[in-house]
């Protein structure tokens, strides 16, 4: 059996059912994990990854739930570990966004909040449910997603969104120490990913000038992110943790 493989694996994914989140399903799915396709608003998106994955053999649930609140949280990954037998073996922290773009000046305190808890609050509530499921298997993987914003602070008016992201990195290295050795947790920092995320944030123009600044030329597509994904909750990720994979095409180099 290849290193690759997710037989066998049951995986929960936060936000599975568009853009990224969406693309992290239905490879781990071809790759033969159970997948929990979590949504919030997106229930027909949602849906149909369930759908595309029970097409191609595979066994996958969408379950809605608010992962900025910690009781539909808990309801979450209780059906996620019951549709696993008992085991959430890969978690992935993909639900976020940038809500709006908004000057520091011009934001009022709920919008700060709102785009806090939505790319880092979700993640520490997701987490802090599921670790104890992984810590009673003595196994596990987390990856949470942060983004190519937490190290250069974004584009205009996303500053808020930058600082979430960067807020997500260090949760990660620090929780990698603390759930060491027997669950890894690492973090994906994809760059200009083509999804309706720069769809419905970022002016053509914006995104004309960024990628003249992408060594590869071009933006990168939702499945490039996923193979990242991959190698971290399969064996070959097997050494590593604490660390942020950059999904950017080259435009930033640590």
């Amino acid at each position: 059996m290849s290193k690759f493989s997710l037989a066998g694996k049951n995986v929960l994914i936060t936000g599975a059912g568009t853009g990224i989140g969406r693309a992290i399903a239905l490879e781990f799915a071809r790759l033969g994990a159970s997948v929990v396709v979590n949504y919030n608003s997106s229930k027909e998106a949602a849906l149909e990854v369930v759908k595309e994955i029970e097409q191609i053999g595979g066994k996958a649930i969408a379950f809605q739930a608010d992962v900025t609140q910690e009781e539909q949280v808990k309801s979450l990954v209780k059906a996620s570990a019951e549709f696993g037998q008992g085991k959430i073996d890969v978690l992935v922290n993909n639900a976020g966004t940038l809500v709006q773009r908004c000057p520091i000046e011009e934001m009022d305190l709920s919008l700060w909040y709102k785009v806090m808890d939505i790319n880092l609050t979700s993640t520490f509530l997701v987490c802090k449910h599921v670790i104890p499921v992984m810590k009673k298997q003595k196994s596990g993987r987390i990856i949470n997603m942060s983004s190519m914003a937490a190290h250069n602070g974004g584009g205009p008016g996303a500053v808020a969104y930058a600082t979430s992201k960067a807020a997500v990195a260090t949760f990660t290295k620090g929780l990698a120490k603390e759930l060491a050795p027997d669950i890894l947790v690492n973090a994906l920092a994809p760059g200009i990913i083509t999804t309706r995320f720069h769809d419905q944030y970022t002016s053509p123009e914006v995104r004309a000038k960024f990628q003249a600044g992408i060594p590869l030329g071009r933006e990168g597509k939702p499945e490039e992110v996923a193979g990242a994904a991959v190698l971290l909750a399969t064996e070959y990720g097997s050494y590593i943790t604490g660390e942020m994979i950059e999904v950017n095409g080259g435009i930033y180099m640590d």
